[in-house]
């Protein structure tokens, strides 16, 4: 039998389970805090920054300077997520940061 198609097969699935936010050991206010967090918004903030610099990818320290507002973690807690979906990939190549240290190339797979 053919599947038929599905617009919705195409959208990116954005948003983490707040139970894989928090270890299960972590004390009770980052169990607290994991349940707070609006990972769907974050996760697809940072995806359409990704995105934005096309073929070319980007690195950490381009996506942070657009989301100053936003606390560190906030934000660099999204590639993994992004990462494990499938909607963004680490190229393997490797460009210099603010520090001088090499980050990687993340770019948008879909």
């Amino acid at each position: 039998m053919i599947k038929q198609f599905d617009f919705f097969d195409l959208l990116p699935s954005f948003g983490t389970h707040p139970d894989k936010l928090a270890r299960r050991d972590d004390p009770d206010t980052s169990q607290t805090s994991a349940k707070k967090v609006d990972s769907s918004r974050l996760e697809q903030m940072v995806y359409n920054a990704i995105k934005a610099f096309g073929s070319r990818g980007c690195i950490s320290d381009e996506i942070r300077e657009q989301f100053t507002h936003l606390p560190y973690s906030s934000v660099t807690a999204r590639y993994k997520a992004l990462i494990d979906k499938g909607l963004i990939e680490d190229t393997g190549e490797r460009r210099p940061g603010n520090s001088g240290r090499p980050q990687r190339i993340m770019r948008v797979t879909t």
